[in-house]
C-alpha cells in the first residue's frame, strides 16, 4: 500500500507530540518531532553563545550541527543527538522554551531545519509535528491537520509536563511564554505558523489523545483507501 505524509501544525502544548507518536505507531510509520529540531538549535546557540544577530555566526553554527534521531528501546521513544549527544531531556527545559521561538524566526535556521525535515520525508511513510509542516515543508502532504486549544488547558498541560520531568514552574511564567511563542510563531515572515487550506481542524481543548489519535487515525485512512482504491482503477 503506497504510503503517505501526515502533517501535524498547531500551537504549543495541544497534545502534537503525543498524538503523532501514536499515530505514527499504529501506521508503522516514522514520527518526526520538529519542535525538537529547533530546540536542539536553540541549545547549540546559547552553549555557544551565537549572536541571534549576526549571520555570519548563525551560518557557521548551523554548519557545525548534525541532527538525528535514534529509537532508545528503554524508554520506547524516538530520542534526539545533537553532534552525537543525547539531549532529549535538556531540550524540554524551560530556559529552552523561553529562546525556541526567538531561534526559530531566523530565516536562515529555518531553511536549514526544513530542508533537514524534507530530507527525513522524501520517502513518505512519516508523521511530523511542528508549526509549518502543511503550509511549507511537506505543502503536498496526503493528511494536515491543525491543532489547536485554549490557552489555559495548554498551560495546565505544560505545567504537568514540566512536573513529571521535577520541573517545578509558575502558572502564569508558562501561560505568558505559550502566548509570547505563539505571538512569535504566528507574525515570523518565514514559514508563519497558520492553518493549510487543506487542513483539518482539530481543537484538543475537551479531548482524550485516544480522540485525538482516533480523529487523525480516520482521516488517515480515508486518504489510504482511497489510494488504493485510484490504483486498482488503474
Amino acid at each position: 500500500m503506497k504510503k503517505i505524509v501526515i502533517a501535524l501544525d498547531g500551537y504549543s502544548s495541544c497534545g502534537k507530540s503525543t498524538t503523532a507518536k501514536l499515530v505514527a505507531a499504529e501506521l508503522g510509520y516514522a514520527y518526526i518531532d520538529t519542535g525538537a529540531m529547533y530546540r536542539a538549535v536553540t541549545l547549540y546557540f546559547l552553549e555557544h553563545h551565537v549572536s541571534l544577530t549576526n549571520p555570519k555566526e548563525i551560518k557557521q553554527a548551523l554548519d557545525n550541527i548534525e541532527i538525528e534521531f535514534h529509537y532508545n528501546p528503554k524508554s520506547n521513544r524516538n530520542e534526539l543527538y545533537l553532534n552525537g549527544l543525547n539531549v532529549e531531556d535538556e531540550i524540554r527545559k524551560m530556559y529552552i522554551s523561553d529562546m525556541v521561538s526567538e531561534v526559530s524566526v531566523i530565516p536562515e535556521v529555518r531553511r536549514a531545519m526544513v530542508a533537514q525535515q524534507q530530507k527525513m520525508g522524501r520517502k513518505r511513510g512519516v508523521v511530523m509535528d511542528g508549526r509549518d509542516i502543511g503550509t511549507a515543508v511537506f505543502p503536498d502532504a496526503e493528511v494536515k491537520i491543525f491543532m489547536t486549544a485554549d490557552v489555559e488547558t495548554r498551560t495546565k498541560r505544560r505545567q504537568d509536563e514540566l512536573l513529571a520531568k521535577k520541573q517545578l514552574v509558575n502558572f502564569n511564567e508558562i501561560r505568558e511564554n505559550l502566548l509570547k511563542r505563539d505571538l512569535i510563531d504566528s507574525t515570523r515572515t518565514e514559514s508563519p505558523l497558520r492553518q493549510a487550506e487543506d487542513a483539518h481542524l482539530l481543537d484538543t481543548s475537551h479531548m482524550t489523545i485516544d480522540e485525538q489519535v482516533e480523529f487523525v487515525i480516520e482521516r488517515a485512512t480515508a486518504k489510504l483507501l482511497q489510494h488504493e482504491y485510484a490504483a486498482q482503477q488503474n
